[in-house]
């Protein structure tokens, strides 16, 4: 299955978990099957239609990454704009996030908006090449506009966790019309401790599917899929030795690999899919000749790798 069904596979998954759950609830506390799945719904979009709107702000000032002009990143700046056009993007803005560890991360809502940060740790560790392989995987990102799709899971998921809660607290405090309800109490509360995890673990899911996806487009694009390998086998053991000192777990997939943490964990509860297991991949494209990926996005606009003049 490719890494783009998987994700049509994953968010189906969670939405169904969600209009059980959701409709559950509902019938439980509001005898309405859609009121509670309305109101859970809202109140995850308001938090995350913020956290869109403003992703690129927010992500930027955490981590301390400032904002920089070619001038100030020459060989940054040359191998993004020399890689966007083959993307069909406008190159984006730069940023470089003061830590050692090296790392790299992609964010805005959309293509003019868009940043691409680089740590110095990175620009310091990898060759050209192998710093073309990273680049090119977060101009993916962008293009496949890949927060758009995590903040959309992080939505849905939101709701689940907030409907779980509205029916926790009903049942705590006795909320109207409870005792009228036909929702069995045992399948209740097995479903507001599962389907929290499940929500997460499936969101979770996405987000590892859309890093086989960015370096599967990326490694394609560029046609080096060996250096994206390399450059992943580097990273791996710097940010396990070194983990960053910047920034918050909470933005961990962000990264093209895990900058958070200090060992190995189960890849249940990843962000990112082994490293071991994305080397293999890319090194499998450099052995056949005749691989393909899908890829599909904006043409290149007018105007050529020209940044964006503002955010």
């Amino acid at each position: 299955m490719g890494a783009r069904t998987r994700t049509a596979v994953l968010f189906a998954v969670i939405i169904a978990l969600f209009i059980a759950v959701g409709g559950l609830v509902s019938e439980f506390v509001f005898q309405s099957w859609l009121a509670g799945l309305i109101i859970a719904l809202a109140l995850a979009l308001v938090l995350n239609l913020v956290s869109y709107f403003f992703c690129e702000r927010i992500v930027l000032w955490s981590t301390k990454a400032k904002v920089v002009s070619p001038s100030e990143a020459p060989r940054l700046a040359r191998i993004v704009d020399e890689l966007a056009p083959e993307f069909g993007l406008v190159a984006p803005r730069l940023a470089i996030v003061p830590t050692a560890t090296p790392n790299a991360f992609a964010t805005g809502r959309d293509e003019r908006h868009a940043v691409v940060a680089a740590t110095e740790g990175l620009l310091r560790m990898l060759n050209d090449r192998e710093l073309k392989g990273v680049l090119a995987h977060e101009l993916a990102h962008v293009r496949d506009r890949d927060v758009l799709l995590m903040t959309f899971a992080a939505t849905v998921a939101g709701a689940i966790s907030y409907a779980a809660q509205i029916a926790f607290y009903s049942m705590l405090f006795g909320g109207s019309g409870n005792n009228r309800s036909n929702v069995n109490p045992v399948v209740l509360v097995l479903a507001l401790v599962t389907a929290p995890i499940a929500a997460m673990l499936v969101q979770l899911a996405i987000s590892r599917s859309r890093e086989f996806r960015a370096d599967e487009v990326g490694a394609y694009t560029l046609g080096d899929p060996e250096a994206l390998a390399s450059a992943l086998q580097k990273l791996e053991t710097a940010n396990v030795r070194r983990p960053m000192n910047v920034g918050s777990p909470a933005q961990s997939s962000l990264f093209i690999v895990n900058p958070f943490r200090g060992a190995s964990f189960a890849t249940l509860f990843s962000t990112h899919p082994p490293t071991a297991e994305r080397v293999r991949r890319l090194l499998a494209m450099h052995a056949d000749p005749t691989y393909r990926v899908p890829v599909r996005g904006p043409t290149l606009r007018s105007g050529g790798s020209s940044r964006p003049s503002g955010s």
